[in-house]
């Protein structure tokens, strides 16, 4: 393509190349009349949000529906890095409901129920109360509660209550990732924590690396590069990188909100503008897809987010969520790929408003 990395990396930028191109395509192959969705993985899901509202607003084009998988609006939610961001408590207790679930399908738990629930909906109200309750009283948090707290928390995640008491009762991703695991000499996975594999340094305070990455991305990657090469004949002599530090690296996570003239400078947070396009479009249908093991972008924490959209309440009719017994990449376990393809065609086909054929 033509121009700087400035003029895409970036929040905004990226969105904005999106919607043009989006436009183009509805242009040269005639689809302006076709259903028009959207679906996104990880931060695709930020994208969607951007995205949905440019469509909606500067395009005029409308959406039947947006899809999201492992979600994430709000990055001040995210559990990788909290400790660095002290006064926000809460990335803590909605990662809590995803520690658990973990714990239980490790058999890391003292006292496992027989299965994940109704206990997993314990743990969210436990969570949501006193836990995070406690969170926020800070240095004021009597020591009798902060030990009641610090044992039931190891009742509920695995994690002893001294080491618990330690982490001042805020245990981030990375922390939960190397220490649950520990005592058999493993760590447990980022992306999907049903993932584990042998601890790299037992000593270290945060897992060196993601065991679910270690066991698929080759894999992964022979898959992308065989259908883009053969199927699509796409991509030349150029290599695919799943990862790449130097985009990261210069991504610019400043965005501007809908409504206003310049970035707000805060952690990127795109409800906003989700909500701006559901109310802009209230026939706009969103579908949230998470799994329970999922430590980049926990359930609990899309859930939250989507519950706290900045719009009429009303329009939350318009959002379904399902729920998946795996973790960031829905599709890795096959009896989810084939519920996560069915939810989704079911989704598509109520709301493509298309004629019913037979």
């Amino acid at each position: 393509g033509v121009g700087t990395t400035k003029m895409f990396y970036g929040v905004d930028p990226d969105g904005q190349a999106f919607a043009q191109f989006i436009s183009n395509f509805l242009s040269q192959y005639g689809r302006w009349n076709s259903p028009k969705y959207l679906i996104g993985e990880s931060y695709g899901t930020t994208r969607n949000a951007v995205l949905a509202n440019i469509l909606e607003q500067q395009d005029n084009i409308d959406l039947n529906g947006v899809v999201m998988m492992s979600s994430i609006l709000n990055f001040d939610t995210s559990i990788d890095q909290p400790n660095l961001n002290p006064g926000i408590n809460l990335p803590y207790a909605l990662a809590l409901p995803t520690y658990a679930a973990v714990a239980w399908y490790h058999k890391a738990l003292a006292n496992p129920p027989a299965t994940l629930h109704p206990w997993l909906d314990q743990v969210q109200t436990w969570a949501m109360g006193p836990y995070l309750r406690a969170l926020n009283g800070g240095s004021a948090l009597p020591q009798a509660q902060e030990q009641r707290i610090a044992a039931q928390m190891a009742q509920y995640t695995g994690l002893s209550k001294s080491y618990i008491l330690k982490a001042d009762l805020r245990v981030t991703g990375p922390e939960f990732e190397q220490t649950l695991l520990l005592p058999r000499g493993e760590t447990s996975g980022r992306l999907d924590a049903r993932f584990s594999g042998p601890t790299m340094d037992p000593l270290a305070e945060s897992a060196a690396y993601d065991p679910q990455s270690a066991a698929i991305s080759s894999a992964y990657t022979a898959a992308f590069n065989d259908y883009v090469r053969k199927t699509l004949k796409f991509g030349g002599n150029h290599n695919y990188k799943i990862v790449s530090n130097t985009v990261g690296n210069d991504w610019n996570l400043l965005h501007t909100p809908p409504g206003q003239t310049t970035p707000a400078y805060i952690a990127t947070n795109v409800m906003p503008d989700l909500a701006a396009a559901m109310s802009y479009n209230p026939d706009l249908k969103v579908m949230v897809n998470a799994g329970y093991y999922d430590l980049a972008t926990p359930y609990y924490a899309a859930w939250y987010q989507f519950e706290q959209l900045p719009m009429q309440r009303k329009l939350m009719h318009n959002i379904q969520f399902h729920y998946y017994h795996v973790g960031h990449m829905l599709y890795v376990r096959p009896q989810d790929l084939v519920k996560v393809h069915a939810n989704i065609v079911t989704f598509i086909r109520s709301t493509d408003h298309e004629p019913v054929t037979h």
